[in-house]
């Protein structure tokens, strides 16, 4: 693949919108920056259509990206929100999480409406289609197009719409996760609610499956594990920071959670050796039961994430009122 980047394609409704705007970011890469009034903010990148930052209205950075992370393709960007399509993990023949967190999208300057309320501008449409270069490994045509919009509360929206192009009548198979890296004060001080009682495949002992036996999640060792048939709502609770991130999810059955600690992080050359103390992945996905899409079938998967200060009880971070809310 050409690590030269195409130039991107411009609507003028971006450059006139002042809450919309294509810059330089690290390495000279192209990036959209999406601002609400308020002072919230959110980055992402062409290359990959890749979430890099999101601030609340304080400024607060609410997402890891490591220190190492190498702003320069072919690598993906260590942190964020990768895209993880047309293959989760390396459940297949493509390379680990597939080809999308790697290509350039462009930005759509004419999409097709969308299912969700446009009221709020603050948003770019992102656009990447089959090449003949993706053929040869994966050969099949496909349009993907992802919406990032930031909310008037500062909530963080990602909806994805990928289609069947293919010309020649067969349908195609893929798995999909968005990769979020949550920044988190101290991993052993997280715990995350939502996934109580659920089945998990484990990838650390081959993806055996087991059920999950606490009343919430904790961390003091390395996790990563492929929760199935989850909630449309899952809690992170930051202690240190009385801060609970909620995740809110459509079309992705499933939920990823991992954490490398230490001897993993320490093998990652783009990942600093005491980072992983510093974040967590709650992934969005659909794995389990791959999509299946015949030609001009669209499939749409959808997260949104929200950050809001909590609240002490009896000595813990009383998630109800979160998980049960709106």
């Amino acid at each position: 693949m050409s690590s030269a980047a195409p130039s991107p394609v411009v609507a003028p409704a971006v450059t006139e919108n002042p809450t919309v705007q294509i810059c330089r970011g690290i390495n000279g890469l192209d990036k959209v920056v999406l601002r609400d009034f308020r002072g919230s903010s959110v980055e992402v990148y062409l290359y990959g259509a890749h979430v890099t930052s999101w601030k609340n209205e304080h400024g607060e950075e609410l997402l890891f990206v490591s220190s190492k992370a190498i702003f320069k393709p072919p690598k993906a960007i260590r942190g964020g929100i990768p895209i993880c399509f047309p293959q989760f993990s390396n459940l297949g023949p493509l390379e680990a999480h597939g080809f999308a967190r790697n290509r350039f999208w462009s930005v759509d300057p004419s999409p097709p409406p969308f299912p969700v309320n446009s009221s709020n501008k603050t948003y770019v449409d992102l656009l990447l289609k089959s090449t003949e270069e993706d053929m040869k490994i994966w050969p099949h045509s496909f349009e993907f197009r992802l919406r990032v919009t930031l909310g008037p509360a500062g909530d963080l929206m990602l909806t994805s719409r990928i289609r069947n192009t293919n010309p020649d009548g067969k349908p195609f198979t893929f798995t999909f996760a968005y990769h979020t890296y949550f920044s988190v004060s101290d991993i052993s001080e997280v715990r995350v609610e939502g996934l109580e009682t659920l089945d998990y495949l484990d990838n650390l002992q081959n993806r055996q499956r087991f059920t999950e036996q606490g009343d919430a999640i904790t961390f003091e060792s390395e996790v990563d594990k492929i929760y199935l048939s989850t909630p449309t709502k899952i809690a992170i609770l930051d202690h240190e920071k009385k801060r609970t991130f909620v995740i809110r999810k459509d079309g992705l059955s499933d939920a990823v959670v991992w954490n490398p600690w230490d001897k993993k992080a320490k093998s990652m050359a783009d990942f600093g050796d005491d980072e992983y103390k510093h974040m967590l992945c709650i992934e969005a996905a659909a794995i389990e039961k791959p999509i299946t899409l015949k030609p001009g079938e669209e499939w749409k998967g959808r997260q949104e994430l929200s950050a809001v200060p909590s609240s002490y009880c009896s000595g813990q971070l009383d998630p109800r009122r979160v998980l049960q809310g709106s």
